[in-house]
Formats: structure tokens, C-alpha cells, sequence
């Protein structure tokens, strides 16, 4: 099926908050020393931006393969010069920064910190390549599954997409504690920016796959032979595996901005207060943080599906009601075209895409509003009402349940694509087998495409609005608010987001009908091939 596909990244988001966080964290130090660690961050997104400019030159390659015959490793290793070439300036450039900056062997402490966070990020990176590659096990997996069906390639999906949450866990636990151990939270923020900093070469390689993508789409439109889709589809794999380690490294990015900006959230309210874990006050923040994630994927999937079902209700009018001035309609000129009878020019039948994007634009800015506005207030409602140390559980659990899910959703979506473009390697997709990891990749599609990297948003927003309002949760003397202190204020948050709720349900935007349920259950006789063709 031909699709175009886009894709957006919140990297340059995740950067200015790791900058932010490290420098409300360095503005603590007093002196001499603050200045430092205040101008640190940005000085190596400075030096990062032209690394990645400078590496952007080493991508290149001489594989000439005439498709399928070329392994993804080969392909990807020529995207990957850039990273390393741009990572080993960024490295030496980071030491005569540090040694202009620090005059001590804490900042060489603070480098190490640097480091981490950037060999972090590349080995994520690996990680997730290794979980959505099919050249490995993972992938070659689901793609077996699918001699019994859909549904144990969704379920194989699925357990490879939470396995794929162990190695990046235990790498982020590995750098956080390391950099602690050397610099406090400070070089836990400090991590967090060394990981971004060559953000610009890492999002290019990220952005490579819409752009492969829908490549394939222009070549099969242009009616182009299998050796030309051969090579499209294979650089569209290696796009898959290219979005899915982009998404791996954005996540463990976010996870590190966001617990940097934690650590400055807590910093600004956090004078006279108990934040024990067991506390009834902390626990519930983190039950109401953890479900959070799990609310706003539910809100944006289900809204995938919402503007699926009107777009396929508007392909279905247009086969019965598109005509030309001859009174021939869409579906007659397809199946003219499929018994290979000829169609004069002139005669043809142009279907009105433009509705199609239409319906899918304004579908996209709608069904956002419920998810942006429970993100938005959520902090809103849980720091005013209930107060900052509700607040601190409701992002530690946000944080935690939302880097999990997202990187269970990324690993698993690209995994079900890729096992698609394996049945197309393996010439299979046509059968069974082939049809039903095409299934998996459906369902794979907003796992990737639209929960797992909104997941990403969602933690660092309302980190960002935590910490914007934290002046606000503490009385004149620096003391944090005791719990329930300020409840009315939290009432505003709240009631707006009742209001709001209740709008978006009357509008019918927050429903559980789908636009398909009035239509007929069953597709007419004549109506089938609608189903069999490829548009």
C-alpha cells in the first residue's frame, strides 16, 4: 500500500531542556564556579552543532547492491560514520572546553560525566538497532511467528518490544549512578546534554526514514520495475531501523533532561520537605504519574484509529461516487484497468486525495487537544492542589512508566515493520505468512510513528511546567507549601480540565464511536475488489 509518511522528532526540545535543567542546577554553585558550570552547557551544544556539521561529511558508501542482496549492517554503517566522526571531535573539543572552564580535577570529574552520557546514548543506539534490524534474531522471530497467524505476530511484537526495555534500562542506571558519583545531579544534567550534543547528525540519521519511505511511495507511483522497488524497499528497512535507534536515543535523552529537571524542581521547592518514597502523599503522586503515559498513549492511538476509519469512509465514497464526464466511476476504471482493458485518454478517473489529507490534518490537530491539555495541566492540578510533594511523585512515576512504555512501543513497532520488509526480502509477502506480519506492522505503525514518540513529549512538558511553576509552590522565606495547603488555587486546573473533558465528549471528539459504526458491517459483492488492489 502506498503511503506518505512524516515524522516529527522532539530532539531539539529535549536539548534546550537539558541545557535549561544544567544550568538551574549549576546556578546553585556560587561564584566563579557558577558562571562555569552555567556557561558549560551551552558552550558544548555550541561545539556539538558543528561537529555534527563536520561529520555530516563522512556519510557516505560504495555498496552497489542491486536490492535485497546488501545486509542493513553495511547500509547502516554508512550513516553511522557521520555519528562516530562527529562524536570523536565533540570528545576533544568537550577536554579543551573543560580545561578552559575548570581549573580542577573536578571538571575532568565533570567530563567524565560528558562522556557517559554520550557513550550512553550511542549504545542505546546499538541496542535498539540489534531489536529492529532484521538482520537478528528479534525481527527474524516475529517474522516466524507469522506461520500461525496475526496473532502470534502481535503477541511476539509484543514480547520483543518489552524484552527491548533491559538493555537500555540498564544502561541508563549505569550512567546515572556513574555520573552522580562523580558529580552529583549536576553531572547527571551534564550527561543528559553530552548525549544531545551532537543532536544535529543523530536527528538527520533519525529523519532519514520518512524520507526513504516515502521514496518507495514516489517509485511505485511512477510505476517504476521490481529492481528499483528492490532498492527502495531495502533502504526503507534500514530507514525503520534508523527511526527506531533516533527514537531509542530520544528516549534515554528525555529520561536524563527530565530527571535533571526533577533534581531542579526539587531544588526550588524542596526546603522543609519530606519526600519518603512510603509516604501516602508521595505514593499516590506516583500512582497518578505512572498512569498518566499509559492515559495519553490510549487517547493517541485511539485517535490514529478514529481518522484511519474516515479516511477509509471517504476511499470507500469515492470508489462508489467519483466519475468522469463520461459517468464512469473510480471502482469501473479499476477493474477496466485489472482485466488490462485499455482506458483512452481523457477517460481516466482522478480520485480527490486532497479530502483524503484534509481528513488527516484536521484530524491531527483535534484529537491533540484532550492529550495536550491533560499534559499541560496535570502538574497544574497535582502542585497546586495537593501540593509539590504530590507533584514529585506524579513525575518520578511519569518518568518511569513513561520511558518503559516508550521504548517498549518504539522497539515493537519498528520490529513488526521490519518483519514485514523481511517477507519482501524473502519474496513471501503475498502469502500467508507475508499477510500477517503485514497485520503486525499495522499495529506497529502508531506504536512508532505516534504513541511511543509523543511519550517522550509528555514526560519532558510536564517536567518543564513543573519547574516553571515551582516559585509559585513555596512561601516567601524559600519553604515549600505543606500538602492541601494552596487546594483552591488547584481547583482552576481542575475545573478547566472537567470543562474541557466535557466539551471535547459533546463535540464527540472524546467517544468511543467509530466513524464506520453507522455504515453497513458487510462489504457488497461487487464492492471486494475495492479490497484487492493496491492503491
Amino acid at each position: 500500500m502506498l503511503t506518505c509518511r512524516v515524522q516529527s522528532n522532539d530532539g531539539g526540545h529535549q536539548s534546550n531542556g537539558s541545557i535549561i535543567a544544567a544550568a538551574t542546577i549549576g546556578s546553585k554553585f556560587e561564584g566563579t564556579a557558577g558562571s562555569a558550570h552555567i556557561a558549560l552547557p551551552l558552550w558544548l551544544s555550541t561545539l556539538g552543532v558543528a561537529c555534527s556539521m563536520i561529520g555530516f561529511f563522512a556519510v557516505s558508501t560504495k555498496q552497489e547492491g542491486k536490492g535485497w542482496d546488501v545486509k542493513l549492517g553495511a547500509l547502516m554503517w554508512a550513516l553511522e560514520k557521520g555519528m562516530y566522526v562527529a562524536a570523536v571531535l565533540f570528545i576533544g573539543g568537550a577536554a579543551g572546553i573543560i580545561a578552559i572552564l575548570f581549573n580542577s580535577t573536578y571538571g575532568w570529574k565533570v567530563y567524565g560525566c560528558i562522556l557517559l552520557g554520550l557513550f550512553a546514548g550511542a549504545a542505546i543506539g546499538k541496542v535498539t538497532e540489534y531489536f529492529t534490524s532484521f538482520d537478528f534474531g528479534p525481527v527474524i522471530s516475529i517474522k516466524d511467528r507469522a506461520y500461525t497467524g496475526p496473532a502470534t505476530v502481535v503477541i511476539q511484537g509484543l514480547g520483543v518490544g518489552m524484552i527491548s526495555t533491559v538493555p537500555p534500562t540498564l544502561i541508563l542506571i549505569a550512567c546515572i549512578l556513574g555520573c552522580n558519583a562523580l558529580a552529583g545531579s549536576y553531572g547527571v544534567a551534564i550527561a543528559a546534554v553530552g548525549m544531545l550534543a551532537t543532536l544535529g547528525i543523530t536527528l538527520a540519521t533519525d529523519a532519514y526514514g520518512p524520507v526513504a519511505d516515502n521514496a518507495g511511495g514516489l517509485a511505485e507511483m511512477a510505476g517504476l520495475g521490481p529492481d528499483v522497488r528492490a532498492k527502495t524497499d531495502s533502504l526503507d528497512a534500514l530507514g525503520n531501523t534508523t527511526a527506531a535507534t533516533g527514537k531509542g536515543f530520544a528516549i534515554g535523552s528525555a529520561v536524563l533532561t527530565s530527571l535533571s529537571l526533577l533534581v531542579a524542581f526539587k531544588a526550588q521547592v524542596g526546603s522543609g520537605l519530606d519526600f519518603d518514597v512510603s509516604d501516602s502523599v508521595l505514593l499516590s503522586g506516583l500512582l497518578f504519574g505512572a498512569m498518566l503515559p499509559y492515559l495519553f498513549s490510549a487517547l493517541t492511538m485511539i485517535s490514529v484509529g478514529k481518522a484511519a476509519a474516515e479516511i477509509i469512509d471517504e476511499v470507500r465514497r469515492q470508489f462508489r461516487e467519483v466519475t468522469n464526464e463520461s459517468g464512469r466511476t473510480l471502482r469501473q476504471a479499476i477493474e477496466m484497468a485489472t482485466r488490462g482493458e485499455e482506458i483512452l485518454e481523457g477517460e481516466d478517473v482522478t480520485p480527490d486525495s486532497d479530502k483524503c489529507v484534509q481528513i488527516s490534518t484536521r484530524s491531527s490537530v483535534k484529537e491533540m487537544i484532550a492529550p495536550g491539555v491533560y499534559a499541560v495541566f496535570a502538574p497544574l492540578f497535582g502542585g497546586f492542589l495537593l501540593g509539590p510533594r504530590f507533584l514529585m511523585g506524579l513525575l518520578s512515576g511519569a518518568i518511569v512508566s513513561g520511558a518503559m512504555l516508550a521504548i517498549m512501543m518504539s522497539n515493537a513497532g519498528g520490529a513488526w515493520d521490519n518483519s514485514k520488509k523481511l517477507c519482501e526480502k524473502l519474496k513471501i509477502k503475498k502469502t500467508e505468512q507475508g499477510k500477517a506480519c503485514v497485520v503486525g506492522d499495522t499495529v506497529g505503525d502508531p506504536f512508532k510513528d505516534t504513541s511511543g514518540p509523543a511519550l517522550n513529549i509528555l514526560i519532558k512538558l510536564m517536567s518543564m511546567v513543573s519547574l516553571t511553576i515551582a516559585p509559585m509552590l513555596k512561601d516567601e522565606s524559600g519553604i515549600g507549601n505543606e500538602d492541601w495547603e494552596n487546594w483552591y488555587f488547584g481547583m482552576i486546573p481542575l475545573g478547566l480540565g472537567i470543562i474541557v473533558t466535557s466539551v471535547l465528549a459533546f463535540k464527540r471528539i472524546l467517544t468511543w464511536k467509530d466513524p464506520l459504526a453507522s455504515k453497513a458491517p458487510e462489504v457488497k459483492a461487487e464492492e471486494k475488489i475495492v479490497g484487492e488492489i493496491q492503491i
